[in-house]
């Protein structure tokens, strides 16, 4: 369908708009889904346009080297994406199992506009799920040498030409100079509610705490523990009656749906992100 997604970030101007869509109307480009955004404190200005180009008038490279001129002025961060490439992502795990079968099922059933090149875990447990899906598996030992382990694990995500990097319940630590390489590449589900209950065993403390919301939390990893910038959060009500292993449960919900709406924001160009912070365009 010629189908485009176009965003931007830069600082909100008058005319901004209007320039844009005089662009995109000179071209003869339909818009067939438009999101903007100010930000009142830091000025700033988010736009996500899913366009629609013919090919009989121009070309995506054509539109990309025109759009240089307006970008320039108006100082953008922008990007111009085909929406019939897809998105190379690599699921790493270790033993938890939920949230990665639950991405293999969105995936298998055409909910996730990707394309997963292969499956990572330090457990070999893990193999069977790659197996069902016919998918590349790859058992990396964290154990002995985690520098050792790191190197292979950034090997091969350069071997299958990754875009993406889902943690889908890794439960290893990136090593810093792996957070700044993949920025905003690497997508995190958090067990816990961030900012509240980071660490291990968050549902445990909750439970001591006597919270009556508990959650989870998809963001993007930063050398920061638990502390990128937030893509999406999930949450459920509990009660007094909830014990821990009945919170553990329903957090796993809350980990699921996170995850799979958070990846799909990110694979669909939704998330814009400014300093540690996001502007999430959901459908």
């Amino acid at each position: 369908m010629n189908k485009l997604t176009l965003t931007i970030s830069c600082p909100d101007q008058i005319g901004l708009v209007a320039a844009v869509s005089n662009f995109l109307a000179k071209h003869q480009i339909s818009i067939i889904e438009a999101n903007h955004h100010t930000d009142g404190e830091t000025k700033w200005f988010f736009m996500r346009h899913e366009i629609i180009f013919d090919p009989t008038v121009t070309t995506k490279d054509k539109l990309q080297n025109d759009f240089n001129a307006i970008a320039t002025q108006y100082d953008m961060n922008w990007t111009l994406a085909d929406n019939a490439v897809k998105n190379r992502v690599v699921l790493m795990a270790s033993k938890e199992s939920h949230c990665i079968t639950d991405i293999l099922h969105r995936w298998h059933e055409n909910e996730l506009n990707c394309e997963i090149v292969a499956v990572i875990a330090n457990h070999k447990e893990m193999e069977k799920y790659a197996q069902w899906y016919q998918l590349p598996f790859h058992h990396i030992d964290f154990k002995a040498d985690k520098t050792s382990a790191f190197s292979q694990m950034e090997q091969f995500v350069s071997d299958y030409e990754a875009d993406t990097i889902v943690l889908a319940r890794f439960m290893q630590i990136l090593p810093d100079t792996l957070c700044q390489k993949f920025a905003h590449q690497v997508i995190n589900i958090h067990h816990s509610f961030l900012p509240s209950f980071v660490g291990a065993k968050p549902y445990h403390q909750a439970y001591e705490r006597g919270v009556k919301l508990i959650g989870a939390t998809c963001h993007y990893v930063t050398a920061d523990l638990d502390a990128g910038p937030i893509i999406e959060q999930e949450i459920s009500r509990i009660s007094h009656s909830d014990s821990v292993q009945d919170m553990v449960r329903k957090g796993k919900e809350c980990e699921k749906q996170a995850l799979a709406r958070g990846l799909r924001y990110h694979l669909e160009h939704r998330v814009m992100v400014k300093g540690n912070k996001t502007v999430v365009f959901a459908d």
